[in-house]
């Protein structure tokens, strides 16, 4: 397997483009390999790596259906159901607590 081109940030050639480069323009990959990558040096943890893709290989973001808005938004209602009390929390409930802030308190006041 031969190796990506490696450039650093902000010098990346004209004609890449990250994923969500890609998407700001109503493109997507269509598909195509990682084409090179952007590394962007740190400190402690390593480089940060950015992935590039050609952007005249990328193919237009298909267009949401109904069918698709129909099902997004079914399942944004499932997140805001709480397990514990089966009522709508009125917001997206936090993967950390898994209830809503009512009956979390209430948990936590039993607790103590």
């Amino acid at each position: 397997m031969a190796s990506l081109p490696v450039y650093r940030w902000r010098l990346a050639p004209d004609g890449y483009a990250t994923y969500r480069q890609l998407r700001a323009e109503g493109l997507r990959p269509g598909g195509q390999d990682v084409a090179a990558q952007l590394e962007r040096p740190r400190r402690r943890r390593g480089p940060l790596v950015a992935y590039l893709y050609r952007i005249d290989d990328a193919k237009p973001v298909r267009p949401m259906t109904p069918a698709r808005w129909a099902a997004l938004a079914k399942a944004n209602a499932a997140r805001r159901i709480c397990p514990e009390c089966r009522r709508d929390a009125g917001y997206v409930i936090p993967t950390s607590l898994g209830m809503c802030g009512l009956c979390a308190a209430q948990k936590e006041q039993r607790a103590a």
